[in-house]
């Protein structure tokens, strides 16, 4: 056990953000992995800081919220809590600088990319850079004095700055101790040096540097004693009243504006200012001890997630590939007479997302078409599905949207296509306030020799072409009339008329789908003390939920055999004897982002399969519109069931084991050959060949 675990080590259920931060620990595996592209080891250290970003943003500044207005016993656990996340964190951003200095930034030079600092500088490129600077920075930047007439300026969230020493007088005769600096977003942060002064290199230099470099020509007249990048994190959720609004679109609005400037949760300075002015900028931040970060290196390293696009190399990255598609779709020129034929999936991005765009381009110009309806939760700006539902409104059809306003950190993106969905014509919802709308629905009714007939696609992935290329999900296209008929239900109380009505196909979050998973591992659990074999595969992004938890070990103590694939946050603690010693934990990474969410109770046989597009989270359980679908064909089961559950499970390339004190331990297998549930499914469905 680890010193910094001993507050939480007696718990049988460890707090999520305890889990969230091993799991940011095994990211950090990766860029540590000699064997992986250095390109792609540098996106891991990128992909870690965007993580604690938002770790930050959200669930410490939730926790701090919770500590200032709760003084009990509940308080005194969370100061616990917030120690060890401080404790853990400076572990975590320590090792990420580490491993960028003394491994990424060496292995690319050996490359010939060079991220500049003053010190290597040729004189060719002193100067440009200080032209650069006068033509394109300087002019932007505006130094605040701090005195009793310049208090201390509000620092939008995660912007760069600086803090400036300085000594003498300003133009009013003023004496001058500190300046702000703020560096506009509308600079460039990675900038590349012209080939003809690089001396055969690809040579590359921060704004941060540039600003460093010439921070006597920002504060012209005072003496420069020491200048001193930092960058604040603030709180970020949003807060709507749900009981006062009466348009929750215009509420969204007023909110956005102010989550650049929510209260401070993190302060991150370089390493080498000196302790008077970090205690400076705690103290007009608000913030304590602990809230302060040094890093060695820029203080965003999301930032230099641009360096690979800059680059273009792809032999420091993953070997490019393209997608697959069924043959099912392939040989018919109408994807409606494909899915009538059979239920087709589609496992992503080892194939491809074009049928779903295709399914919506069809449905838009096919004349028996009469109705459309779909959830939205993330889309991206530039969204091909977006732009076949304005399409198909503007051809007559009846279009309905249920989207998620509040898709953290995207409500800005779904705001702007609500409007431009209405503008065309499009029926909007917003699904149901205090419940955010995260199923993965779309259906089309056609009218067909007089009759209304059900055509519906289903998965695990929001509806998103970007996010269908990097992260693992599943998608179900079918004209099964049942579930056709619960999907149109669901939509009917997304809108606000339908009840809460059983349905034949679909498990219905926050209704009843928690209790029907609850029910299922009972089930087991009565297999079990019948003498009979149970068993309970689950894949997850995380499982949090305290009562599904308790469940799980009630089942372990019954004998049921349980083996979950969790890639995310698990507050479950296996392997201790008497309570879990029947359950397995895993945790899968790699090139792909692992975001399938599937479910399989063994049933004496049967093996019921489930997958939808709930985690075993509160949130998801409780408070999101959410659906489990059940997986029949017998070919499309034992498909799934091989392609994430039992390939997962034999992966010992990128896998990791979650042990009893709530350690992970990377599983290595000593033998020449490894199996990766990446590579497999890469090799089964696309034209990827291995590297030798």
């Amino acid at each position: 056990m680890k010193k910094n675990d001993k507050h939480f080590e007696m718990d049988t259920i460890v707090p999520r953000e305890l889990g969230v931060l091993e799991f940011n620990r095994r990211v950090l595996e990766l860029a540590n992995d000699s064997a992986i592209p250095v390109l792609e080891r540098l996106k891991f250290i990128c992909i870690t800081s965007n993580n604690l970003d938002e770790f930050f943003e959200v669930l410490v500044a939730r926790l701090k919220t919770e500590f200032n207005e709760e003084k009990n016993e509940k308080s005194k656990k969370i100061a616990i809590l917030l120690e060890e996340i401080s404790a853990k964190s400076f572990e975590l951003i320590k090792l990420q600088y580490r491993i960028l200095n003394d491994q990424i930034i060496p292995e690319l030079e050996k490359h010939n990319i060079f991220l500049k600092k003053k010190e290597n500088l040729n004189k060719e490129q002193i100067q440009w850079v200080s032209d650069y600077f006068i033509s394109e920075v300087k002019p932007v930047l505006t130094p605040i004095a701090i005195d009793p007439a310049h208090p201390f300026p509000r620092v939008l969230n995660k912007s760069l700055n600086f803090a400036v020493e300085v000594e003498g007088e300003d133009a009013f005769k003023r004496k001058v101790k500190i300046a702000i600096v703020q560096v506009p977003r509308s600079l460039p942060r990675i900038i590349e040096l012209p080939s003809n002064i690089s001396e055969g290199t690809r040579s590359f230099i921060t704004i941060s540097s540039i600003v460093h470099i010439h921070m006597k020509s920002v504060l012209p007249g005072v003496k420069v004693v020491g200048s001193h990048q930092f960058r604040v994190t603030r709180n970020s959720e949003l807060f709507v009243d749900e009981e006062e609004v009466t348009d929750l679109r215009d509420a969204l609005k007023g909110e956005l504006s102010d989550r650049h400037y929510g209260a401070s949760v993190r302060l991150e300075t370089s390493k080498q200012c000196p302790k008077k002015i970090s205690d400076f900028l705690l103290g007009e931040l608000e913030l304590e001890k602990n809230d302060l970060f040094l890093v060695d290196g820029p203080v965003n390293l999301v930032r230099l997630m641009s360096l690979p696009t800059l680059l273009e190399n792809p032999e420091l990255e993953f070997p490019k590939f393209v997608p697959g598609i069924p043959d099912q779709i392939k040989k018919h020129e109408n994807i409606f007479n494909a899915i009538d034929e059979k239920d087709i999936l589609l496992h992503h991005p080892y194939q491809s997302f074009s049928p779903v765009i295709d399914f919506l381009d069809v449905a838009s110009n096919d004349p028996t078409v009469v109705a459309i309806k779909q959830t939205v939760y993330r889309t991206g700006v530039d969204s091909a599905v977006m732009e076949k539902l304005i399409n198909a409104a503007r051809k007559g059809k009846q279009v309905t949207v249920a989207l998620e306003l509040f898709a953290r950190f995207d409500e800005e993106t779904n705001y702007d296509w609500a409007r431009r969905l209405e503008n065309a014509g499009v029926t909007v919802v917003y699904g149901v306030v205090g419940f955010k709308t995260h199923a993965k629905m779309l259906l089309v009714l056609r009218k067909l020799n007089k009759k209304l007939r059900y055509y519906c696609h289903l998965g695990t992935g929001n509806y998103n072409a970007d996010t269908a290329k990097k992260y693992t999900d599943l998608g179900f296209l079918t004209s099964n009339q049942e579930l056709g008929s619960d999907i149109n239900s669901v939509f009917s109380q997304l809108t606000g008329v339908g009840q809460n009505a059983p349905h034949k196909k679909l498990w219905v979050a926050p209704f009843h789908l928690k209790d029907l998973v609850m029910s299922s591992i009972e089930k087991e659990m009565k297999i079990a003390s019948e003498g009979g074999v149970a068993k309970i595969y689950a894949k997850v992004n995380a499982l949090t939920d305290e009562g599904v938890i308790n469940k799980l070990y009630a089942a372990s103590k019954a004998g049921v055999n349980i083996n979950l694939v969790v890639r995310g946050a698990c507050g479950l603690r296996p392997g201790i004897k008497g309570l879990s010693e029947n359950i397995s934990v895993r945790s899968i990474l790699g090139q792909f982002l692992e975001h399938s969410r599937v479910v399989m109770f063994f049933n004496n046989g049967k093996n019921d399969l489930y997958i939808g597009s709930a985690d075993w989270m509160r949130r998801n359980l409780h408070q999101r519109m959410e659906v489990y679908f059940p997986i029949v064909d017998p070919t499309l089961k034992e498909r799934i069931i091989n392609e994430t559950l039992v390939a997962d499970i034999k992966d010992d390339s990128k896998a990791w084991e979650l042990k009893p004190n709530h350690t992970y331990k990377r599983i290595k297998n000593r033998k020449s050959h490894f199996f990766s549930a990446q590579t497999y499914n890469l090799e089964k469905m696309t034209d990827w060949v291995k590297p030798k």
